[in-house]
């Protein structure tokens, strides 16, 4: 683990490759890597959890390319919610009880609704509601602000939090700018084969957080 120029909570939630954001303030830690968003909540490693010392962790993940959601909670490092979800996979984990902020998606009362530049043809969203207008919601819920949508007057100023960057790499595995170097190769390729165009490298404003 080496230093790394830090960045604001507003634009650190999504780290470059091989970077971690991090800070400790009165009652709470913050840690924003990119290398957790692979992890399904209930199978999540216990030395991960460790850090919360038995009080609250909230996770929380989402990806605007595939409009995918996932967030959970631990109290005293037992799971009590964890929802994962797309519109190509479903739900892909849905455990304990939703909190009264989810309410309204669950009941309909927040629809996807249909845009006329979709075409007539455009099959209809396969989610009741749309995952990141849910995460948004979570994210206020439990960290107090918001990455888009309207930001209310007592939400965080994010933009003014203070994250500490770190260079971390794992001695013994795949440096992180190679393996995003080779899948730039791959899907090159594919477009060259004339195979349907993959998209990544996200960022918070336009393809994921």
């Amino acid at each position: 683990m080496e230093p790394a120029p830090g960045e604001s909570l507003w634009d650190g939630t999504y780290p470059p490759d091989g970077i971690c954001y991090a800070a400790s303030f009165n009652g709470v830690e913050i840690v924003c890597d990119r290398r957790l968003m692979e992890h399904r909540p209930s199978l999540m490693l216990s030395h991960l959890l460790v850090a919360g010392r038995g009080d609250r962790v909230f996770f929380h993940a989402m990806h605007r390319v595939s409009d995918a959601l996932t967030f959970a909670v631990w109290e005293g490092g037992v799971l009590v919610r964890s929802l994962s979800l797309s519109p190509d996979s479903g739900i892909v984990e849905d455990i304990g009880a939703p909190y009264e902020f989810e309410t309204p998606f669950w009941a309909g009362e927040r629809p996807v609704e249909s845009d006329p530049r979709w075409g007539e043809d455009q099959p209809p969203f396969p989610l009741g509601f749309h995952p990141l207008e849910l995460g948004e919601e979570a994210l206020r819920k439990f960290a107090g602000f918001v990455l888009e949508g309207r930001i209310h007057p007592d939400d965080v100023d994010a933009d003014a939090v203070p994250l500490y960057g770190f260079r971390v790499t794992d001695p013994h595995g795949p440096d992180p700018a190679r393996v995003r170097a080779e899948l730039e190769q791959r899907v090159a390729a594919m477009r060259l084969r004339g195979h349907t165009t993959v998209q990544f490298g996200m960022s918070r404003g336009e393809d994921g957080a």
